[in-house]
C-alpha cells in the first residue's frame, strides 16, 4: 500500500523548550523568555527536518499548560511565522474537543491543499551503515557514527542474511538529537555511538541501538499504575 502523510503535526510545549534552554525542571512554571528563545532552535530543527528533509507541510501544535504566559506563547508563534510555519494552540486537556478545533482546522486546511510528496533521508537499498550515517548527518545534524565491535559484527551478519535492505529504526534518547540526553537544544558536529543492532523481521526493520538506550518495556521504579485507585462510589483518583 502506497500510503503517505499529507501533513505533520509537531507538538511542542513552552516547558520543554525552556528546559532545552537550560531551565531546571523545578523552575519550568516561571516565565523565562530568554530561556525559551534559547531553547527554540530545538523546535526549529524539528520543523526543518519535516519541511526540508522529508518535504512535508507542518503545523506546530502548542500543547498549552496553565503556567504558560501569553508572552511565551507569542514568542513561539512569532518564531514559527518567520519560517512560514503555522501554529495552533491546543487546549484539549483543559477544554476537551473545543480546545482542539483550531488545530484540527489547520490540519484539514494543510492536508486538503497539500501536493507534497514524502521524501526520505536515505535510499532503502543503501547499506545499513550508509543509512545510519544519512540519518545521523541529515536528520540529527551529527558529524558521524562510531560503532562498537558488537555492532559491526552484527551488521555484517545481518547483511549476510539478506536483511540489509530493510529500513532503519533508531533506538535513541528522546531528550536530544544526539545519543547524550544532556546535550540539549540543536547541537551539531557530535558523533553518535552505535552499541548494537538487531533485526525485527516481523515488523520489517533493523533496530539500531545508540548509546546506553533501554528499549521497551521500561517502567520507572514506581509505575503510575500504583497511584491509581477507584473508591466505593466508582470515583477514580491518581490519573493526573
Amino acid at each position: 500500500m502506497n500510503i503517505q502523510p499529507d501533513v505533520v503535526v509537531i507538538v511542542a510545549t513552552v516547558r520543554a523548550l525552556k528546559y532545552n534552554g537550560g531551565v531546571a525542571k523545578a523552575d519550568l512554571s516561571n516565565e523565562n523568555l530568554a530561556a525559551l528563545e534559547q531553547g527554540l532552535p530545538n523546535l526549529l530543527r524539528h520543523i526543518e527536518n519535516i519541511t526540508k528533509v522529508f518535504g512535508l507541510p507542518a503545523v506546530v501544535a502548542i500543547n498549552r499548560f496553565p503556567t504558560d504566559t501569553e508572552a511565551e506563547l507569542q514568542l513561539i508563534y512569532d518564531k514559527c511565522k518567520e519560517l512560514g510555519v503555522n501554529v495552533a494552540l491546543s487546549e484539549v486537556w483543559g477544554k476537551g474537543s473545543e480546545g482542539g478545533k483550531d488545530l484540527a482546522a489547520e490540519v484539514v486546511r494543510l492536508a486538503e491543499g497539500s501536493s507534497a510528496k514524502l521524501q526520505y533521508s536515505y535510499d532503502v537499498n543503501d547499506s545499513i551503515m550508509d543509512k545510519i550515517h544519512a540519518i545521523v548527518t541529515k536528520v540529527y545534524h551529527g558529524a558521524g557514527v562510531d560503532y562498537a565491535p558488537a555492532a559491526k559484527k552484527e551488521i555484517k551478519r545481518l547483511e549476510e542474511l539478506g536483511y540489509d535492505k530493510l529500513p532503519i529504526c533508531m533506538a535513541k534518547t528522546q531528550y536530544s538529537f544526539s545519543d547524550t540526553p544532556t546535550l540539549l537544544g540543536a547541537p551539531e558536529n557530535f558523533r553518535v555511538n552505535i552499541s548494537n543492532v538487531k533485526v525485527s523481521a516481523g515488523a520489517g526493520f533493523v533496530v539500531v541501538y545508540t548509546g546506553d538506550i533501554m528499549t521497551m518495556p521500561g517502567l520507572p521504579k514506581v509505575p503510575s499504575a500504583e497511584k491509581i485507585d477507584v473508591d466505593n462510589d466508582g470515583k477514580i483518583s491518581g490519573l493526573f
